[in-house]
């Protein structure tokens, strides 16, 4: 397939996804009108719709030279550097979330009646629910692009895919959402994959490692979720609040 090809091919996916994101946001809104907590839950999903996937996403997009600039300017160890730039990332986004769940009295509600995090607290979120299990997600790929040329979009693809089956794992699959996942966890390693440098030796892809990409990061997870469950934080609820209309 020819670069102009390729390049329709993934603003048309860009398209789609964000086209059925915002069709989902615009539907709970128009439900919500006679549903209070609807209503509060669109309210917070535009809150992620405009400040991280429409911020982090024009920031990719016209900041990705920059941030490849400075990425390959500042020494050796790109597999540390594409890490420590998805878990920057990443906790960003958690200040999004978090800010929109602390945000329910703007919307009508009280904190914890409707919730887009499992917490109100920014620190047990990112420490004991998301980024820190993220984190060996992030490592797993800088590996992969340590040894494999993906394409920064096909990162961004296979890690939201990635982040939808997390969030599965988490709360049950919701195929709604796999939109809104994708731009969220893709949006995560973008930058980092985008900067990262076209290693000597790097094999090219072959069409099997797409589906291993997926999963692999979720395996290398694994031995950290069972540190924080059964040895950091026994007990640990998963959500720190009673279901949506059940409060």
């Amino acid at each position: 397939m020819s670069r102009p090809s390729r390049t329709r091919m993934k603003r048309a996916l860009v398209l789609i996804l964000v086209a059925w994101q915002l069709s989902l946001t615009v539907l709970l809104t128009a439900a919500g009108a006679g549903d209070r907590l609807i209503g509060a839950l669109a309210g917070m999903l535009w809150g992620l719709d405009l400040l991280w996937i429409g911020g982090c996403g024009l920031l990719s997009l016209y900041g990705r030279e920059r941030v490849r600039s400075i990425f390959r300017r500042t020494g050796p160890l790109p597999g540390l550097k594409f890490t420590l730039l998805a878990t920057g990332l990443a906790l960003l986004e958690e200040v999004v979330t978090i800010a929109m769940t602390n945000c329910a009295p703007l919307f009508g509600c009280r904190v914890g009646e409707v919730y887009i995090t499992a917490s109100a607290n920014y620190l047990d979120v990112v420490a004991l629910h998301s980024v820190v299990v993220f984190i060996p997600q992030f490592a797993a790929w800088a590996w992969l692009l340590s040894r494999h040329a993906f394409r920064p979009f096909e990162v961004f693809l296979l890690f939201g895919l990635t982040g939808f089956l997390n969030e599965a794992m988490f709360s049950g699959p919701n195929p709604a959402s796999l939109a809104q996942w994708i731009l969220v966890y893709g949006l995560m390693v973008y930058l980092p994959a985008y900067a990262f440098p076209d290693l000597p030796g790097r094999r090219p892809v072959r069409w099997w490692m797409f589906p291993i990409a997926v999963v692999l990061p979720i395996l290398a997870a694994i031995p950290l979720v069972f540190l924080l469950t059964a040895v950091i934080a026994p007990g640990h609820p998963q959500i720190h609040f009673p279901p949506i209309g059940e409060r």
